[in-house]
Protein backbone atom coordinates (compact mmCIF):
# COMPACT_ATOMS: atom_id res chain seq x y z
CA UNK A 1 0.00 0.00 0.00
CA UNK A 2 0.90 3.35 -1.00
CA UNK A 3 2.08 6.12 2.06
CA UNK A 4 -0.54 8.22 0.22
CA UNK A 5 -3.21 5.82 0.75
CA UNK A 6 -1.94 4.91 4.11
CA UNK A 7 -2.09 8.41 5.85
CA UNK A 8 -5.50 8.86 4.10
CA UNK A 9 -6.51 6.20 5.79
CA UNK A 10 -5.35 7.04 8.97
CA UNK A 11 -6.64 10.48 8.65
CA UNK A 12 -9.79 9.64 7.32
CA UNK A 13 -8.91 12.11 4.48
CA UNK A 14 -8.24 15.26 6.22
CA UNK A 15 -5.69 17.16 6.61
CA UNK A 16 -3.93 15.98 10.33
CA UNK A 17 -3.48 19.56 11.46
CA UNK A 18 -6.55 21.54 10.80
CA UNK A 19 -8.84 18.72 9.23
CA UNK A 20 -9.50 19.99 5.88
CA UNK A 21 -10.17 17.46 3.35
CA UNK A 22 -9.45 19.33 -0.17
CA UNK A 23 -5.89 19.43 -2.12
CA UNK A 24 -4.20 16.85 0.52
CA UNK A 25 -0.99 15.58 -0.13
CA UNK A 26 1.92 13.83 2.00
CA UNK A 27 4.02 16.42 4.13
CA UNK A 28 7.35 14.98 5.59
CA UNK A 29 8.51 16.42 8.43
CA UNK A 30 12.45 17.82 8.25
CA UNK A 31 15.19 17.37 8.60
CA UNK A 32 14.19 13.26 7.73
CA UNK A 33 16.46 11.37 5.70
CA UNK A 34 13.57 9.20 4.49
CA UNK A 35 9.67 9.11 3.71
CA UNK A 36 7.81 6.92 5.27
CA UNK A 37 4.59 6.78 7.82
CA UNK A 38 6.46 7.88 10.91
CA UNK A 39 7.69 10.94 10.03
CA UNK A 40 5.10 11.99 7.10
CA UNK A 41 1.30 13.09 7.47
CA UNK A 42 -1.44 14.28 5.23
CA UNK A 43 -1.63 17.99 5.28
CA UNK A 44 -3.76 20.52 3.05
CA UNK A 45 -2.38 22.75 1.01
CA UNK A 46 -2.69 25.82 3.29
CA UNK A 47 -1.00 23.90 5.96
CA UNK A 48 1.84 23.20 3.21
CA UNK A 49 2.50 26.41 2.21
CA UNK A 50 2.63 28.21 5.70
CA UNK A 51 5.59 25.68 7.34
CA UNK A 52 7.21 26.22 4.34
CA UNK A 53 6.98 30.33 4.15
CA UNK A 54 6.60 31.44 7.70
CA UNK A 55 6.80 35.09 6.48
CA UNK A 56 2.87 34.21 5.67
CA UNK A 57 1.29 33.01 8.34
CA UNK A 58 -2.32 33.65 8.57
CA UNK A 59 -2.16 33.03 12.58
CA UNK A 60 -6.32 32.42 12.87
CA UNK A 61 -5.70 29.40 11.07
CA UNK A 62 -3.12 27.80 13.15
CA UNK A 63 -5.49 27.86 15.92
CA UNK A 64 -6.01 24.13 14.99
CA UNK A 65 -3.39 23.05 16.84
CA UNK A 66 -5.60 23.16 19.86
CA UNK A 67 -6.52 19.93 18.93
CA UNK A 68 -3.65 18.11 16.29
CA UNK A 69 -0.92 19.13 19.09
CA UNK A 70 -3.08 15.69 21.19
CA UNK A 71 -2.68 13.90 17.74
CA UNK A 72 -1.05 9.98 18.68
CA UNK A 73 1.28 10.49 15.55
CA UNK A 74 4.01 12.11 16.56
CA UNK A 75 4.94 13.48 13.44
CA UNK A 76 1.85 15.77 13.78
CA UNK A 77 2.72 16.33 17.49
CA UNK A 78 6.63 17.51 16.00
CA UNK A 79 4.47 19.97 13.42
CA UNK A 80 2.09 21.04 16.24
CA UNK A 81 5.00 22.41 18.43
CA UNK A 82 7.03 23.61 16.16
CA UNK A 83 4.18 25.88 14.59
CA UNK A 84 3.10 27.02 18.18
CA UNK A 85 6.84 28.07 18.96
CA UNK A 86 6.98 30.06 15.73
CA UNK A 87 3.83 32.07 16.33
CA UNK A 88 5.10 32.41 20.34
CA UNK A 89 4.61 35.92 20.33
CA UNK A 90 0.70 35.24 19.90
CA UNK A 91 0.32 35.03 23.93
CA UNK A 92 -2.22 32.12 23.54
CA UNK A 93 0.48 29.93 22.08
CA UNK A 94 2.32 29.88 25.27
CA UNK A 95 -0.60 28.20 27.18
CA UNK A 96 -0.52 24.89 24.70
CA UNK A 97 3.22 24.69 24.82
CA UNK A 98 3.21 24.96 28.47
CA UNK A 99 0.19 21.62 28.29
CA UNK A 100 2.72 20.12 25.18
CA UNK A 101 5.07 17.35 26.52
CA UNK A 102 7.40 15.25 24.21
CA UNK A 103 9.86 12.96 25.55
CA UNK A 104 13.67 13.98 24.83
CA UNK A 105 14.33 12.41 21.60
CA UNK A 106 10.87 13.81 20.15
CA UNK A 107 12.06 17.07 21.50
CA UNK A 108 15.18 17.17 20.02
CA UNK A 109 13.61 16.15 16.48
CA UNK A 110 11.41 19.19 17.24
CA UNK A 111 14.26 21.33 18.05
CA UNK A 112 16.35 20.15 14.70
CA UNK A 113 15.35 23.22 12.28
CA UNK A 114 15.76 25.96 15.25
CA UNK A 115 12.27 26.48 15.79
CA UNK A 116 12.58 26.66 19.66
CA UNK A 117 15.20 29.07 19.81
CA UNK A 118 14.55 32.56 20.91
CA UNK A 119 14.50 34.78 18.01
CA UNK A 120 16.33 37.66 19.66
CA UNK A 121 19.46 35.85 19.31
CA UNK A 122 18.93 33.83 16.03
CA UNK A 123 20.88 34.44 12.78
CA UNK A 124 19.46 34.52 9.47
CA UNK A 125 21.26 34.33 6.23
CA UNK A 126 19.58 36.58 3.43
CA UNK A 127 20.50 36.57 -0.14
CA UNK A 128 21.16 39.47 -1.96
CA UNK A 129 17.56 39.84 -2.37
CA UNK A 130 16.67 39.39 1.02
CA UNK A 131 15.20 35.60 0.70
CA UNK A 132 16.09 33.75 3.99
CA UNK A 133 18.70 30.62 2.70
CA UNK A 134 18.82 27.79 5.02
CA UNK A 135 21.37 24.68 5.36
CA UNK A 136 21.06 22.92 1.81
CA UNK A 137 19.35 25.28 -0.60
CA UNK A 138 20.85 26.08 -4.23
CA UNK A 139 21.99 29.37 -4.58
CA UNK A 140 23.46 31.27 -8.24
CA UNK A 141 26.52 33.44 -7.59
CA UNK A 142 25.52 37.07 -9.35
CA UNK A 143 29.23 38.57 -9.66
CA UNK A 144 32.67 37.23 -10.07
CA UNK A 145 34.60 36.22 -6.79
CA UNK A 146 38.20 36.08 -6.37
CA UNK A 147 38.63 33.06 -3.44
CA UNK A 148 41.01 34.56 -1.12
CA UNK A 149 44.48 32.35 -0.64
CA UNK A 150 44.55 30.75 -4.55
CA UNK A 151 44.08 31.93 -8.09
CA UNK A 152 40.81 30.76 -8.30
CA UNK A 153 37.55 32.77 -9.54
CA UNK A 154 34.35 31.93 -9.10
CA UNK A 155 32.35 33.11 -12.05
CA UNK A 156 29.01 34.86 -11.67
CA UNK A 157 26.41 32.39 -12.74
CA UNK A 158 28.04 29.46 -10.83
CA UNK A 159 25.10 27.15 -8.96
CA UNK A 160 26.45 26.69 -6.16
CA UNK A 161 24.66 23.59 -4.52
CA UNK A 162 23.85 22.11 -0.53
CA UNK A 163 24.91 25.12 1.27
CA UNK A 164 26.03 24.94 4.59
CA UNK A 165 25.02 28.62 7.03
CA UNK A 166 27.80 29.68 9.36
CA UNK A 167 26.30 29.76 12.76
CA UNK A 168 28.63 32.42 13.78
CA UNK A 169 28.18 35.52 11.41
CA UNK A 170 24.87 36.04 9.06
CA UNK A 171 26.92 37.09 6.24
CA UNK A 172 28.96 33.90 5.36
CA UNK A 173 27.54 30.51 3.71
CA UNK A 174 29.63 27.65 2.92
CA UNK A 175 30.45 25.76 -0.69
CA UNK A 176 31.53 23.93 -2.91
CA UNK A 177 32.49 25.32 -6.39
CA UNK A 178 34.74 23.87 -8.93
CA UNK A 179 35.60 20.85 -6.35
CA UNK A 180 36.64 23.37 -3.46
CA UNK A 181 34.91 24.55 -0.28
CA UNK A 182 34.94 28.20 -0.07
CA UNK A 183 33.36 30.92 2.13
CA UNK A 184 31.26 32.99 -0.28
CA UNK A 185 29.50 36.36 1.39
CA UNK A 186 25.65 36.26 0.86
CA UNK A 187 25.11 39.73 -0.64
CA UNK A 188 26.97 37.95 -3.66
CA UNK A 189 24.40 34.67 -4.31
CA UNK A 190 20.91 34.33 -5.05
CA UNK A 191 18.96 31.26 -3.89
CA UNK A 192 17.18 29.21 -7.00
Amino acid sequence: MSLERILSKRSNNSCELCSADEQLQVYTVKPAQKIEEKNSFYACKICREQLENSEDVNVNHWRCLNDSMWSAHKSVQIISWRMLHRLKSEGWTQNLLDMMYLEEEDLNWANALGDGDDDTDKIVHRDVNGVILQAGDSVVLIKDLKVKGSSMVAKQGTAVRRISLDHHNSEYIEGRVDGQQIVIITKYVKKL
